[in-house]
């Protein structure tokens, strides 16, 4: 008995042995670096306006990093941030526009993208002409070895973007409806009282504060005592609205829905972005 287990102890120790010698060399995986991408940027011949909307006003492209590995040229996925400034920031705006693009070497912009870009991310004036700078850094996994381009740029000007509602061709504004203490405009002339007209904050933007009655109706009208045009919501059956305010229109079906309880409301209209709110105080 004893000599058989020193047999199978032997045959174990000369096992793990021959396996321990047999054992791969692990290949490890390091980064090796990569080359900056090179940006270059095409103007279309159409400018940044409202004419030209929907169409392609600039196009960059940039070239392939080529991040390299230990085991050569990485076929890993590689993600792209633009990034959008006016020049002389040098991107250190708390406001620059930043755009993430996955593989593709290339993106273009349409004249609304850049307008919005303009606008409503770097804060720039309509009408005046500003100098925009462009860049790309590329990165791996986790933002990981990050390499920046070069930078170019491109002079656009903003425009306008017409309001979603046409403003009171009157320029002014009046409440009329069963929610004001006036009631129902009779019409024919015959109007509201004067504390139902809105007071007039520029031309796309007016605002009234007054009582309003509780599970009432109202409706805006751009001339005091005549039917003929109004301001109203869309079919509220199968467009729900908020009494708390909401999209409105030119000429639509729909009274505006009054609040649940009696009070004091400040009501603001937004003809630019076609949205009122009825506020209590």
């Amino acid at each position: 008995m004893k000599k058989t287990i020193l047999r199978l102890s032997t045959l174990i120790l000369f096992t793990s042995f021959i396996l321990g010698g047999c054992k791969k060399d692990e290949t490890k995986l390091y980064f090796t670096g990569g080359t900056a991408p090179v940006l270059s940027a095409t103007a279309a011949s159409d400018t940044v306006s409202y004419l030209n909307a929907d169409k392609t006003v600039l196009t960059l492209n940039w070239t392939n990093p080529n991040y390299t590995f230990t085991t050569g040229v990485s076929s890993i996925d590689v993600a792209y941030n633009i990034q959008i400034d006016t020049v002389g920031s040098n991107f250190t705006n708390p406001a620059k526009k930043e755009i993430t693009v996955s593989k593709d070497l290339t993106y273009s912009f349409k004249a609304t993208d850049l307008n919005d870009i303009m606008q409503n991310q770097l804060n720039l004036a309509a009408g005046m002409a500003h100098n925009l700078e462009f860049r790309v850094i590329s990165y791996l996994t986790n933002n990981s070895a990050q390499l920046t381009s070069n930078s170019v740029q491109y002079i656009a000007t903003p425009y306008v973007i017409p309001p979603k509602v046409p403003p009171s061709p009157s320029g002014e504004l009046y409440i009329t409806g069963s929610a004001t203490d006036g009631g129902w405009m009779v019409g024919g002339g015959v109007g509201v009282p004067a504390n139902q007209q809105f007071t007039k904050i520029d031309d796309l933007h007016y605002t009234i504060t007054l009582h309003l009655n509780a599970g009432q109706e109202f409706l805006f009208i751009p001339v005091n005592g005549d039917w003929g045009n109004k301001y109203a919501c869309k079919n509220t059956v199968d467009h729900p609205q908020p009494k708390t305010g909401g999209d409105f229109g030119y000429n639509l079906s729909d009274n505006f829905p009054g609040p649940d309880a009696d009070g004091t409301y400040k009501i603001d209209v937004d003809f630019q972005k076609g949205k009122y709110t009825v506020t209590k105080q």
